[in-house]
């Protein structure tokens, strides 16, 4: 699947068909597509985007999400003035009524703070400081929204699968999963939709694992790689009127399983075998590059949870899509059927 062929302009809202005729969003992940007839810049302004390093264009979509920003942080300092201007009215208030207050006055509710500030004013300053506190919170979180999902890994998988790391490997700290060990990318972290409707529950174990590849640009991030298993998904709803991504698991090139139908649904990834096997898909196109030691690596730990789990039979075949379908072009992937040959169940 040619990548081009899912880009959509952010104004217009129709396809982009000349890469040459674009222009991307830079705000970190947002990477939204407009055509450049459609950005309302002139010639000058994109002479000077296309010579002029550092400077980059910003979409709508974000430009209106640091405005929403910036009058949330204007209303903030507003209603701080606000309320100290409250304070020190409470203050003179409480100033002028203890003079005509008997001498003998309570011990202060703070030694730190004069005597004169009460115990409401002190609850009022508390409530708004933590009110601010649970606003700064808010908006922090929304404007991760695309930031790193959760990387935290059972520590169990990380003894299983040592065995299989090599001497000289290093460890991306962007990429906790990295092949060195299990790590699934659920959906709700790719931000999938729903299914169109209930998938059919799989029948388990299974004895047949296929092999095959996503055919489109692969990646080595997982903000990358969560780009194109979305892009797959709404491929497969949209345009092949699918009920959902067809595939059960795709494995990234940054070493990380993304979660697509699972273990226990049924896959449409080919016919005459969705109901009796599990689909791995490779995210990329394998005519003549190989997979990544990432994606190999993962795969084992793959095979081996599913195994335990009772989700795949202890004498399954692995095999190649190629190999059940060999007329159909779009499974064609030498480079990749190539890297297991040598594997214990491989067909």
């Amino acid at each position: 699947m040619s990548r081009n062929a899912l880009e959509i302009c952010l104004k217009c809202h129709e396809t982009i068909v000349d890469s040459s005729a674009r222009i991307q969003c830079d705000n970190g992940p947002c990477g939204r597509f407009c055509h450049r007839k459609c950005s309302e810049l002139s010639g000058e302004q994109f002479k000077a985007l296309d010579t002029v390093p550092n400077l980059r264009w910003t979409c709508d979509v974000c430009l209106g999400e640091m405005k929403t920003e910036a009058k949330l942080i204007r209303c903030l300092e507003s209603s701080l003035r606000e309320h100290e201007k409250r304070l020190e009215v409470l203050e003179q208030g409480l100033v002028k009524r203890s003079k005509l207050d008997d001498p003998a006055q309570p011990p202060p509710l703070c030694p730190f703070l004069p005597n004169t500030i009460g115990r409401k004013a002190v609850t009022i300053t508390v409530v708004f400081v933590l009110l601010t506190i649970l606003l700064g919170i808010v908006l922090a979180t929304t404007t991760n929204l695309f930031g790193k999902t959760l990387n935290q890994s059972k520590l169990s998988d990380v003894d299983d699968s040592r065995q299989n790391i090599p001497i000289n490997s290093t460890i991306d700290l962007d990429n906790i999963g990295g092949g060195l060990i299990l790590r699934f990318v659920e959906r709700q972290q790719w931000l999938a939709q729903p299914p169109q409707k209930k998938i059919p529950d799989l029948e388990q174990p299974v004895k047949l694992v296929i092999v095959l590849p996503t055919n489109s640009d692969g990646c080595t991030t997982q903000a990358q790689c969560v780009f194109r298993v979305r892009l797959r998904q709404s491929f497969d709803i949209e345009s092949v009127q699918e009920d959902d991504i067809v595939f059960n698991f795709l494995i990234g090139g940054d070493g990380n399983v993304y979660v697509g139908r699972g273990w226990d649904q049924v896959g449409a990834h080919m016919a005459g075998y969705n109901s009796k096997s599990l689909s791995f898909a490779y995210i990329g196109s394998f005519q003549t590059t190989a997979p990544s030691y990432k994606q190999l690596s993962v795969t084992r730990l793959l095979l081996e949870r599913g195994v335990k789990l009772g989700k795949i039979a202890s004498n399954y075949r692995f095999t190649a899509a190629s190999k059940l379908e060999p007329t159909l072009t779009q499974y064609k992937a030498d480079a990749l059927y190539q890297s297991f040959g040598n594997w214990t169940h491989w067909s």
